[in-house]
């Protein structure tokens, strides 16, 4: 065995073999993520079990001891490390297929990382320039920065299957629930377990979209969630794609639309559904949210948004591809 046998990019093309789907919707495992930082549980949740000391053990009070974290002890450093880790090793080790193991099910596996930089629900579009009364930029910038309103998840690990049977032929293997499972709990503080259907409404030419927009929603309390999917996939994803800024600017359009979860899972329950938009570059996202298309869409989605929605952009990495080119979901399906 050679080093480059271990490479994960022997899982996706030009490399790894695809097949053309069949238009059916797929099953995906939107697993959103937390990363291990010295915030306090109250501010932010913890899984028990998660945030692995050095030792093996659960760091319980993160913001006194962050020190000993086995992923990164230096806070200077935690995000940084993280996010390397995540995709430079995390993800590797989730596409090896170790003696005994198999990822063939998998068809899909793309790791989106939330990227501060770009717009947020809590720092939407447009940026203005700071200026006082006179139209001047402030002398003491110290007293005026805005306050950062981080986002409830840091990233997500989108994995699409044919069934979901194939969820449990591949988690169930000793590989993901004994080792994958571990490192998960080193790397991640929170991670969620919801199962979806995934609905392409624009598919990518090339699945190789480097920029995302992530839309959780989570509905409004007088809709119930078949009310609230069934807008969603067909009153408003019409109305996306029947704008000029979407047909020119956005290269992906899928909804996940929860139907369960692989265990208790108490964050991941109350999404109803994501919707994921990918772009070329970040200033495309910025251009599609500022250009006049998009205050409809926002009307249509305010309209069916509940409290604990949250949208943020990030950048896209494919680990895991058997699946070229990507087609339309048939939407009859789900009628």
């Amino acid at each position: 065995m050679t080093d480059f046998d271990r490479a994960d990019n022997k899982h996706r093309p030009p490399l790894g073999g695809t097949k053309v789907p069949t238009g059916k919707p797929l099953i995906v495992t939107p697993t959103f993520v937390s990363r291990v930082d010295d915030t306090p549980r109250g501010e932010r949740p913890q899984d028990s079990g998660s945030a692995k000391s050095r030792h093996g053990h659960e760091v319980h009070f993160l913001d006194w001891r962050a020190s000993a974290l086995a992923l990164e002890g230096d806070p200077n450093l935690a995000f940084e490390h993280w996010d390397e880790y995540w995709r430079k090793v995390h993800g590797p080790k989730f596409a090896w297929d170790e003696p005994g193991s198999s990822s063939a099910k998998v068809l899909r596996y793309d790791q989106v990382h939330r990227v501060a930089s770009g717009p947020s629900s809590g720092f939407p579009l447009p940026y203005r320039a700071m200026v006082d009364d006179d139209g001047r930029l402030p002398s003491d910038p110290w007293k005026r920065g805005p306050e950062f309103k981080r986002p409830r998840w840091d990233g997500l690990a989108y994995i699409a299957y044919a069934d979901e049977d194939d969820i449990e032929a591949t988690l169930g293997q000793e590989k993901f629930a004994k080792r994958i499972i571990a490192d998960e709990q080193t790397a991640f503080r929170m991670v969620t377990r919801e199962i979806t259907r995934e609905h392409i409404l624009i598919p990518s030419e090339r699945h190789r979209d480097p920029i995302s927009l992530v839309k959780i929603h989570m509905r409004r309390p007088e809709l119930s969630r078949d009310a609230f999917q069934a807008r969603l996939l067909h009153d408003h994803a019409d109305l996306v794609m029947a704008q000029g800024a979407t047909k020119e600017l956005v290269r992906r359009y899928a909804q996940l639309h929860n139907i369960g979860s692989t265990q208790t899972d108490p964050e991941g329950s109350k999404i109803d559904a994501v919707s994921i938009l990918s772009f070329a570059c970040m200033n495309d996202v910025e251009d599609y949210l500022v250009h006049a298309d998009h205050a409809a869409i926002a009307a249509s989605e305010d309209a069916l948004a509940g409290k604990g929605s949250e949208w943020w952009t990030a950048v896209n990495y494919s680990v895991i591809n058997r699946l070229n080119p990507e087609v339309i979901t048939l939407r009859k399906e789900e009628n």
